[in-house]
């Protein structure tokens, strides 16, 4: 595998040594090997499980349009008696009337012509359909947002926002493909989601940051922090006794009649749901250490380290409690139920509704917090010894001036810089007759004046001069100096 090209996060990474190369294509081989024995070994048959319904009927969903409205009386509480005009193959061609819909207690307002999604309920005895009002229809807005969201990414990111979208297709398939149908099957959940994690970021990081020793540190960085976040999910979930039965979906997949592992269940989403997490802070750690050492190619590993961690430990903080706000306005209705019942924190913090909540965070947290020195670590030992790559002259690189004089040719003697990482020493070598034969020095050929040369020339003394000059806050280098 070829290290040493490609785009990555942030400005272009290069190529590292032959060596460092070699390491790396071993390291992510046996990792893809992993991963395809994985995939083979639990790939899913065809899944024979479905929703089982009462049993005697057919249940399916169709659109449809709302033509009528009426209030009327269902014992002791209002009720509201739709009909709607249901689309499709096999409609009946009259309105149909929905199963009664008591009001109150937040239930949907229905108004005439408001677009629907019913159940059409098929009963295999009586061959007969029976409609049911399920939800609004949302397609449209859906798609409009999903719009915007693409054009976004792809106008401001192009190219690899492009990618990026391409990565979220391929996450999405995975998902449903291999993840999903495997934990139906009854496979580990745990070893299915390392597998389909492993999967997804081999795929999506390459695609997006292109296939280079940066993309490639952050990679291995990610997946062994997997690693970590699985083995403590795995721990911690089970010596909590956690059922996996906190939520109403989960209750209602239980009596479904559907034969799932609800704590595997449970397990398989601690673990993808700090992918995404760990996949940011990866990727962005091994680029802060590139950047560094583009600044300073003289910087040792454990410089680079050290200066790498100073990001890390901001990054850090930021995206831990990021993570416990996103887990706690996501359970705001039930902070508020237990605020409203005078709950003790000892009760709360330990029922098993926030007790998942709880652990869902910190296993993720440990996690990201462990790929912060493993990756900066990573990536400081395989940066400094990449190799030093001096950018061409755009007006060289296409080949020699028709109206220059004859090029000399030179031999150059390599030394380090703090600039280029090599510094060169050319002397002449005359190539036609004797060393010590004396010639006659050749009249300069003249060449015509090139203008753009000269706006290059003068632009970088003048960005040379800004260099030389400036120099950051003094709040800032005492900070970085910390």
């Amino acid at each position: 595998m070829q290290m040493g090209h490609g785009h990555s996060h942030g400005g272009p990474a290069a190529p590292a040594s032959r060596r460092v190369r070699i390491v790396l294509a071993v390291v992510v081989g046996a990792l893809a090997l992993v991963t395809v024995v994985g995939l083979k070994v639990l790939w899913p048959g065809a899944s024979t499980q479905a929703l089982p319904g009462s049993g005697s009927s057919i249940t399916e969903y169709r659109d449809a349009t709302v033509t009528r409205v009426e209030t009327q009386t269902c014992g002791p509480m209002a009720c509201e008696a739709v009909w709607v005009q249901v689309s499709g193959d096999g409609a009946p061609s009259g309105p149909v009337a929905l199963a009664k819909i008591a009001k109150g207690g937040g239930t949907p307002t229905l108004q005439v012509g408001d677009a629907v999604v019913v159940t059409r309920e098929l009963s295999l005895t009586a061959a007969d359909y029976t409609y049911a009002s399920a939800d609004y229809q949302r397609r449209a807005p859906l798609w409009l947002l999903a719009g915007l969201f693409a054009a976004a990414v792809i106008g401001v990111a192009r190219w690899r926002g492009l990618a990026a979208l391409v990565g979220i297709a391929l996450t999405w398939a995975v998902l449903v493909k291999f993840l999903v149908p495997a934990i139906l099957a009854g496979e580990n959940a745990v070893a299915v989601a390392l597998v389909a994690s492993s999967v997804i970021m081999f795929v999506v990081l390459y695609l997006v940051h292109g296939i280079n020793a940066r993309t490639t540190t952050a990679l291995i960085g990610t997946l062994v922090s997997l690693l970590v976040t699985g083995a403590l999910a795995a721990i911690f979930v089970g010596g909590a006794r956690l059922s996996g039965l906190a939520s109403d979906e989960a209750t209602f997949l239980a009596n479904s009649g559907i034969t799932v592992d609800l704590r595997g269940l449970l397990l398989c989403g601690i673990i993808i749901g700090s992918l995404g997490v760990l996949n940011d802070v990866t990727v962005t750690q091994a680029s802060a250490v590139w950047e560094i050492h583009h600044a300073d190619p003289g910087q040792s590993p454990t410089r680079l380290y050290r200066s790498g961690m100073r990001i890390g430990r901001d990054h850090i903080a930021s995206t831990v409690y990021t993570l416990v706000l996103a887990y706690a306005g996501a359970s705001l209705p039930l902070l508020i139920l237990f605020v409203v019942g005078n709950a003790r924190f000892a009760d709360v913090a330990t029922g098993e509704i926030v007790a998942e909540e709880i652990i869902r965070t910190l296993v993720g947290s440990i996690g990201l917090v462990a790929s912060v020195p493993l990756t900066t670590l990573l990536a400081a030992v395989v940066a400094s010894r990449q190799t030093a790559v001096v950018a061409e002259d755009p007006d060289t690189a296409a080949g020699p001036d028709p109206h220059a004089g004859p090029a000399t040719t030179t031999e150059t003697d390599a030394s380090p810089s703090p600039l280029v990482g090599a510094a060169v020493t050319a002397r002449p070598v005359l190539r036609d007759g004797p060393v010590d034969a004396p010639q006659a020095p050749e009249p300069p050929a003249r060449t015509r004046p090139d203008r753009g040369q000269r706006r290059r020339d003068r632009r970088a003394a003048r960005d040379a001069s800004r260099e030389a000059t400036w120099q950051a806050p003094a709040a800032e280098r005492e900070f970085w100096d910390q």
